[in-house]
């Protein structure tokens, strides 16, 4: 059974940083194109970053956080990764790691987790 636990999440200080991991069991991480999706208080769903299956990893970043997020995962731990940088107040949300299979919409993505809080406060 697919199952992606995250962990990570915390109080930062704006401008600090955290790492977001994402435990998965049930599949192999590497064969599948992997999201990490963060829902604020109140608001919708938003699509943060991708990494794509396959030897090149090739990743994508919403423009809200480019430059500041990186996302990577570890095949042999089966385990996807965001490392937050430079945390500012927009920031603040649970994130979500996120198996879409073939969906393009974060609404529909297939496989979720529970997700980790990120909150942001001086």
């Amino acid at each position: 059974q697919v199952q992606l636990v995250e962990s990570g999440g915390g109080l930062v200080q704006p401008g600090g940083s955290l790492r977001l991991s994402c435990a998965a069991s049930g599949f192999t991480l590497s064969s599948y194109w992997m999201s990490w999706v963060r829902q604020a208080p109140g608001k919708g769903l938003e699509w943060v970053s991708d990494i794509n299956n396959g030897d090149g990893g090739t990743t994508y970043y919403a423009d809200s956080v480019k430059g500041r997020f990186t996302i990577s995962r570890d095949n042999a731990k089966n385990t996807l990764y965001l490392q937050l940088n430079s945390l500012n107040p927009e920031d603040p949300a649970l994130y979500y790691c996120s198996l879409p299979l073939l969906s393009c919409l974060v609404q529909e993505f297939d496989y979720w987790g529970q997700g980790t809080q990120v909150t942001v406060s001086s």
